[in-house]
């Protein structure tokens, strides 16, 4: 079995990620590589790497020392976060994955993912069933950063034959971890304070519908897409991917079906604004069309399973 690591292996994203890989190839070829000096207690059952993503001498003695074959690049500074501290999201998030690329293209690395976001798309993009192929001006520095390494991806791909697979992810909702610091988190949080019988005071307005996921279909999509056949891959910029589409209103509107008195109210902040420039509902027709995605998990469905498994004591 080819050695996998996954870079940013402690985020939300990277912790079942590596734990689902792990069941599939055996937890003795998936490496789990983060920041963290420590290995995180969850992801114990394999082998932990503390990395620095931008510490190129590390990372390339490393994967070719390791005969590292496969790379799932996670490693970045999410969008509400990334606004905060714009020079250092541009150079986490574009100098890593340049490293990656050049390594795939000297032959050290075969497969690439690396995640884009819908935050690629910006105010003047259509915002309903927002199409695969269509206007990208995003407003944002990780937009701005996903879209550049879009077309990075695609340019090693033509030129180099890398082959770098990649997810264009809505939000995602997980209850195994906590959120990073995007604009979607409300929607992670607002079940903690449901559960801890908190009101819930949204910085997003009541209507503001957003593409979501929830984490178990995430993880599902990038491990097909990765499993693909090459050939069956004819988008090498990112996928459109979509689960489903709510507003903080009808998302709480479904908590109260298991949670009558939990109460929210709206207080929208800096995040709105990037709020209103993603689409409201995405056309991944190209997904289910090249590589046969499907989505497991409805609004009502994602609801049930989060009320049933988020543990407050995460907050800790």
């Amino acid at each position: 079995m080819l050695k996998t690591i996954v870079i940013g292996a402690c985020g939300q994203i990277g912790t079942e990620l590596v734990l689902k890989l792990r069941e599939i190839k055996g937890a003795e070829n998936v490496i789990a590589a983060d920041l963290k000096v420590d290995c995180p207690e969850v992801l114990k059952g394999g082998p932990y790497c503390k990395m620095d993503i931008l510490d190129e001498t590390l990372v390339r003695e490393y994967i070719i020392e390791n005969e590292i074959k496969e790379v799932y690049l996670l490693a970045a500074l999410l969008s509400a976060t990334a606004e905060k501290n714009p020079d250092f999201a541009w150079k986490l998030n574009m100098e890593g994955l340049f490293t990656i690329l050049n390594l795939a293209k000297e032959k050290h690395i075969d497969k690439i993912f690396w995640p884009s976001s819908i935050a690629v798309f910006g105010p003047t993009t259509p915002r309903d069933n927002t199409p695969q192929y269509t206007v990208m001006e995003p407003s944002t520095v990780y937009g701005i950063s996903k879209l550049a390494g879009e077309r990075w991806c695609e340019y090693y791909h033509a030129k180099f034959d890398v082959d770098v697979r990649s997810i264009r992810y809505p939000g995602l909702i997980s209850y195994t971890s906590l959120p990073g610091g995007g604009t979607t988190d409300y929607a992670v949080d607002i079940f903690y304070q449901a559960k801890l019988n908190v009101p819930y005071v949204c910085y997003l307005k009541e209507d503001t519908s957003l593409p979501m996921m929830f984490m178990e279909d995430a993880i599902r999509a990038t491990i097909e897409l990765m499993d693909a056949p090459k050939a069956a891959v004819k988008i090498r910029s990112a996928y459109n991917l979509s689960g489903c589409s709510f507003t903080p209103k009808e998302l709480a509107s479904e908590i109260n079906n298991y949670i009558p008195d939990f109460k929210i109210s709206y207080a929208p902040d800096f995040r709105q604004a990037i709020a209103d420039s993603w689409p409201k509902s995405i056309d991944d027709s190209a997904a289910r069309k090249d590589w046969g995605w499907k989505e497991n998990y409805s609004t009502s469905e994602l609801v049930k399973v989060m009320i049933e498994n988020v543990n407050t004591d995460l907050l800790k």
